[in-house]
């Protein structure tokens, strides 16, 4: 008997080790959806082509939506515009979750691109969307911070 995917869930917080610095943010919750294959892991960074580990990075100014709009950058801590490599994890993260039905996305709080409800600038926090997830609820999938 096979089960249906009902979920995408950052990779992050299944143990998998694809954060900025390499390591993971392990949720036995989110972990234990994937071991019964209700969830699907995904890295938008990852899947945007950015390295394990990577610099830290930032949504220069305002949020998500505005990275999707064309008008704010996302940065790195030693300077270099990434706004092409979240774009791109955010619209691969888009056809996995449309390729498999899923209608909710469980991602990692404070990250530029999983981020729901709140991201990090400058190592503070701020209200705002990451750009996959400002994707996600643009297109009707439910977003829940984790």
């Amino acid at each position: 008997m096979s089960s249906k995917i009902e979920y995408l869930v950052s990779a992050c917080l299944c143990g998998i080790p694809c954060r900025y610095d390499g390591k993971s943010t392990k949720d036995p919750k989110t972990e234990k959806l994937v071991r019964m294959r209700k969830a699907l892991p995904i890295c938008p960074e990852v899947l945007g082509g950015l390295p394990i580990p990577r610099a830290a990075m930032d949504i220069a100014r305002g949020e998500g939506k505005d990275v999707l709009a064309g008008n704010a950058p996302v940065i790195s801590r030693n300077g270099e515009d990434v706004t092409p490599f979240l774009l791109r994890g955010a619209f691969a993260s888009l056809r996995i979750a449309q390729r498999f039905g899923v209608k909710t996305a469980i991602l990692k709080q404070r990250s530029p691109s999983c981020g729901c409800g709140q991201i990090k600038r400058k190592a503070r926090r701020v209200g705002g969307d990451g750009v996959t997830t400002a994707l996600l609820k643009r297109e009707g999938i439910k977003v829940v911070p984790r």
